[in-house]
């Protein structure tokens, strides 16, 4: 179990603490919902979770199985259903992952990043569309 202090600072801003590391998260209501857009909304943390939550496992992986990883990147896009309740109906993301899509954990890897727990949290009417991109040679 992790601790998390939360705090409604006005003008649609919040924070959240985490507790065990005293590491702070400030979110803002988006532009098309009364925000100014000035950080991360919660719907954009949600969407960046599943992105960072499948880099972790990805490293779990790459670490478990003496996989030079080197550095990997992705791209999150997030998108809002248009009718009510408000909420996410896409997340697409697309990695980078500096490995050739020959190498023989390539299926692992994948299967483990989709497996990720935060995968299995979202509601899955949310539809998840996910990239990897392999960089061969």
């Amino acid at each position: 179990m992790v601790d998390i202090d939360i705090n409604y600072s006005g003008e649609l801003h919040s924070t959240a603490k985490h507790i065990p590391s005293g590491a702070i998260i400030e979110t803002d209501a988006p532009v098309d919902n009364q925000g100014k857009g000035e950080a991360f909304s919660p719907t954009d943390l949600c969407a960046s979770s599943l992105g960072v939550c499948m880099l972790t496992i990805l490293g779990i992986v790459a670490k478990n199985n003496d996989i030079e990883l080197g550095a990997v990147k992705g791209k999150v896009k997030k998108e809002m259903s248009n009718d009510m309740p408000r909420r996410i109906s896409k997340i697409s993301i697309s990695f980078e992952i500096p490995l050739p899509s020959s190498h023989s954990k390539k299926d692992l890897i994948e299967e483990a990043m989709l497996n990720c727990p935060v995968h299995h949290s979202l509601h899955p009417e949310i539809k998840k569309e996910i990239v990897f991109n392999w960089q061969d040679d």
